[in-house]
């Protein structure tokens, strides 16, 4: 019989950095669910209440005409609370989505890149966050509906447990998926930008600027990197997801009943700058922390941190050597 505190260290070393699983294995994508799961979740939580004047400021924009406009009328109407409104939507619909779009992009990006042997990384990296972010898209979009709804409307609903009822009695199942089309035409943009360019910047630092291999960086140099690539990535995606952003809010609180009349109401110029400021304030540090959560889950998992290097230090160098 094997001494139990043998096994409990093994145990415990399994749960501390050990490698639970092997790479592009099924346990692999469940904890890279697991990882977006709770990273999306938590960040979209914690910054529920700046995501709060970002809507408002996009659905009633003449009210709400800049970001301490919004705050103090918010908050001398409606109280403290406005501030926290859709936090369930925030928490769960994100969550779904962040396992959806974490653990589907490194499944597609495998499958893709057995697939496409020979082809530029960049087309892997686009392929494998839209497919992914289809897939996410469709989950969140409920969740999504309400959260506009209960944010811009006090009085339309208190959260998921009365929205769901109240639009599925008045809609049916065409109200969770009112806005899809703008959705994904926000977030598969988003998506395929945040990720490659992820993955771009975390090649670039690892080659040029570090110029060391992943393996031989420590933790925290490998987070160090987790988060400039993550920050880069967000910053690049909120722009160029901005205009379908407002477009979304539009379409979830009925301003608008077509493409063609969200965008003629809104204004060509109001689509590129509406809350583009808050959106950056809010979608860079997010992504942020998003990637940075990912990373340490990835990391106590004992799995490498996320991002494709093409190739690694000494190679490039026996590479030059053998050219001179």
């Amino acid at each position: 019989m094997e001494n139990p505190k043998k096994i409990a260290s093994l145990n415990m070393s399994k749960l501390i950095g050990g490698k639970v699983c092997e790479e592009f294995t099924p346990g692999y994508y469940g904890v890279c669910a697991i990882g977006g799961m709770l990273s999306a979740g938590t960040t979209h939580l914690a910054i529920t209440p700046l995501d709060v004047l970002k809507v408002n400021m996009q659905v009633h924009p003449i009210k709400y005409s800049s970001i301490s406009t919004c705050f103090t009328t918010l908050l001398r109407e409606q109280g403290p609370s406005a501030f926290w409104r859709g936090w369930a939507g925030k928490f769960f619909g994100y969550g779904v989505q962040g396992a959806c779009r974490f653990g589907l992009y490194e499944y597609f990006k495998k499958v893709y890149s057995n697939v496409l042997v020979d082809q530029n990384k960049s087309l892997i990296f686009f392929a494998s966050s839209a497919s992914a972010e289809v897939i996410a898209n469709v989950a969140l979009c409920p969740f999504e509906a309400i959260k506009v709804r209960v944010q811009a409307q006090p009085h339309f609903a208190k959260g998921l447990s009365d929205g769901f009822p109240r639009i599925y009695a008045s809609e049916g199942l065409h109200g969770f998926y009112r806005g899809l089309i703008p959705l994904l035409g926000r977030n598969i943009p988003f998506s395929i930008v945040m990720f490659s360019t992820f993955e771009h910047t975390v090649n670039f630092l690892y080659k040029k600027l570090i110029q060391k291999r992943r393996e031989d960086c420590s933790r925290t140099q490998q987070l160090s990197v987790t988060c400039l690539a993550g920050y880069a990535a967000g910053s690049v995606g909120s722009i160029i997801s901005n205009p379908a952003d407002n477009i979304v809010a539009s379409f979830n609180n009925k301003k608008a009943s077509s493409l063609k009349q969200a965008v003629k109401k809104i204004g060509f110029l109001n689509l590129l700058t509406r809350s583009l400021p808050i959106r950056i304030m809010l979608v860079g540090p997010v992504v942020t922390l998003q990637w940075l959560f990912y990373d340490s889950i990835k990391i106590l998992s004992g799995l490498p941190t996320s991002g494709h290097v093409i190739k690694d230090i000494d190679e490039d160098e026996k590479a030059q050597s053998h050219s001179r």
